[in-house]
Protein backbone atom coordinates (compact mmCIF):
# COMPACT_ATOMS: atom_id res chain seq x y z
CA UNK A 1 0.00 0.00 0.00
CA UNK A 2 1.92 3.14 -1.22
CA UNK A 3 2.90 5.92 1.99
CA UNK A 4 2.08 9.16 2.10
CA UNK A 5 5.42 10.89 2.03
CA UNK A 6 6.23 14.82 3.29
CA UNK A 7 6.32 17.57 0.53
CA UNK A 8 9.25 18.14 2.29
CA UNK A 9 11.53 15.06 1.63
CA UNK A 10 11.20 16.09 -2.15
CA UNK A 11 12.91 17.93 -4.70
CA UNK A 12 11.47 17.91 -7.72
CA UNK A 13 13.98 19.12 -10.74
CA UNK A 14 13.48 20.59 -13.96
CA UNK A 15 16.19 18.72 -15.82
CA UNK A 16 16.82 17.51 -19.27
CA UNK A 17 14.78 14.55 -17.96
CA UNK A 18 12.43 15.82 -15.08
CA UNK A 19 14.24 14.67 -11.97
CA UNK A 20 12.18 13.22 -8.40
CA UNK A 21 14.22 13.46 -5.33
CA UNK A 22 13.15 11.34 -2.08
CA UNK A 23 14.47 12.06 1.15
CA UNK A 24 14.26 9.03 3.83
CA UNK A 25 12.02 7.61 1.82
CA UNK A 26 10.63 4.31 3.08
CA UNK A 27 10.66 2.47 -0.46
CA UNK A 28 15.01 3.04 -0.43
CA UNK A 29 15.63 -0.22 0.29
CA UNK A 30 13.32 -1.49 -2.58
CA UNK A 31 14.18 0.55 -5.67
CA UNK A 32 18.04 -0.66 -6.97
CA UNK A 33 21.17 1.10 -5.73
CA UNK A 34 22.00 3.29 -9.09
CA UNK A 35 25.57 3.59 -10.60
CA UNK A 36 25.51 5.39 -14.08
CA UNK A 37 29.21 6.79 -14.35
CA UNK A 38 28.09 7.37 -17.95
CA UNK A 39 24.93 9.36 -16.87
CA UNK A 40 22.08 7.82 -18.26
CA UNK A 41 20.29 6.24 -15.44
CA UNK A 42 18.46 2.48 -16.03
CA UNK A 43 14.68 2.19 -15.88
CA UNK A 44 13.56 1.18 -12.75
CA UNK A 45 11.61 -2.44 -13.73
CA UNK A 46 8.34 -3.09 -12.26
CA UNK A 47 8.21 0.93 -10.89
CA UNK A 48 6.14 3.62 -12.67
CA UNK A 49 5.36 7.04 -12.09
CA UNK A 50 1.93 8.64 -12.12
CA UNK A 51 2.93 13.06 -12.53
CA UNK A 52 -0.39 14.83 -11.40
CA UNK A 53 -0.37 18.83 -10.24
CA UNK A 54 -1.69 17.23 -6.94
CA UNK A 55 0.12 14.31 -6.19
CA UNK A 56 2.62 12.08 -7.33
CA UNK A 57 2.06 8.31 -7.18
CA UNK A 58 5.51 5.90 -7.49
CA UNK A 59 3.97 2.41 -7.52
CA UNK A 60 6.47 -0.30 -7.36
CA UNK A 61 6.16 -4.13 -7.33
CA UNK A 62 4.09 -5.54 -4.37
CA UNK A 63 3.54 -3.29 -1.60
CA UNK A 64 5.97 -0.74 -2.16
CA UNK A 65 4.79 2.69 -3.48
CA UNK A 66 4.58 5.93 -2.16
CA UNK A 67 2.53 9.54 -2.53
CA UNK A 68 3.96 12.87 -2.32
CA UNK A 69 1.34 15.76 -2.20
CA UNK A 70 2.94 17.76 -4.84
CA UNK A 71 0.87 21.27 -4.31
CA UNK A 72 3.57 22.21 -1.44
CA UNK A 73 6.60 20.25 -2.75
CA UNK A 74 9.59 22.14 -3.97
CA UNK A 75 10.46 22.67 -7.51
CA UNK A 76 13.58 23.63 -9.27
CA UNK A 77 15.08 24.77 -12.58
CA UNK A 78 18.32 23.85 -13.37
CA UNK A 79 18.75 26.28 -16.19
CA UNK A 80 17.62 29.17 -13.36
CA UNK A 81 18.79 27.34 -10.00
CA UNK A 82 15.77 28.64 -8.30
CA UNK A 83 12.52 27.30 -7.16
CA UNK A 84 9.64 28.33 -9.08
CA UNK A 85 6.04 28.81 -7.56
CA UNK A 86 3.60 27.02 -10.10
CA UNK A 87 6.38 24.92 -11.85
CA UNK A 88 4.99 21.70 -10.92
CA UNK A 89 2.16 21.99 -14.19
CA UNK A 90 5.85 22.37 -16.01
CA UNK A 91 7.35 19.63 -14.37
CA UNK A 92 4.38 17.04 -14.72
CA UNK A 93 4.85 18.14 -18.93
CA UNK A 94 8.01 17.59 -18.91
CA UNK A 95 7.52 14.11 -17.05
CA UNK A 96 4.61 13.52 -19.61
CA UNK A 97 6.95 14.41 -22.47
CA UNK A 98 9.81 12.47 -22.22
CA UNK A 99 7.10 9.26 -20.53
CA UNK A 100 8.83 9.46 -17.29
CA UNK A 101 10.98 10.69 -14.77
CA UNK A 102 13.95 10.02 -13.08
CA UNK A 103 13.59 9.07 -9.31
CA UNK A 104 16.10 8.93 -6.66
CA UNK A 105 16.33 8.17 -3.17
CA UNK A 106 18.88 9.34 -1.18
CA UNK A 107 19.13 9.48 2.75
CA UNK A 108 19.28 13.30 3.13
CA UNK A 109 17.85 16.00 0.11
CA UNK A 110 21.93 17.78 -0.96
CA UNK A 111 22.21 20.82 -0.45
CA UNK A 112 23.60 21.20 -4.11
CA UNK A 113 22.81 18.99 -7.31
CA UNK A 114 25.85 17.18 -7.92
CA UNK A 115 25.02 15.03 -10.70
CA UNK A 116 27.76 12.70 -11.00
CA UNK A 117 27.82 12.40 -7.24
CA UNK A 118 23.93 11.40 -7.33
CA UNK A 119 24.66 9.02 -10.13
CA UNK A 120 27.68 7.24 -8.91
CA UNK A 121 28.53 7.21 -5.72
CA UNK A 122 26.69 4.44 -4.62
CA UNK A 123 24.01 6.05 -2.01
CA UNK A 124 20.89 7.06 -4.37
CA UNK A 125 18.82 3.92 -5.40
CA UNK A 126 16.40 4.47 -8.10
CA UNK A 127 15.89 5.00 -12.05
CA UNK A 128 14.09 6.07 -14.82
CA UNK A 129 10.36 5.18 -14.48
CA UNK A 130 8.04 5.41 -17.02
CA UNK A 131 4.76 7.23 -16.43
CA UNK A 132 1.59 6.06 -16.62
CA UNK A 133 -0.54 8.99 -18.18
Amino acid sequence: MPVLLNPENTLFVRNTSPVLLLADAPIHDALPVLNAPDGVAPGCEGWSIVPRLTLCVVDGPGEHGLVVPTLAAPVVNTSTGEATPGAMTDWCTDAERTGGALVLSVPRLPTTLDWHHLLTSGTANGGFMPALI
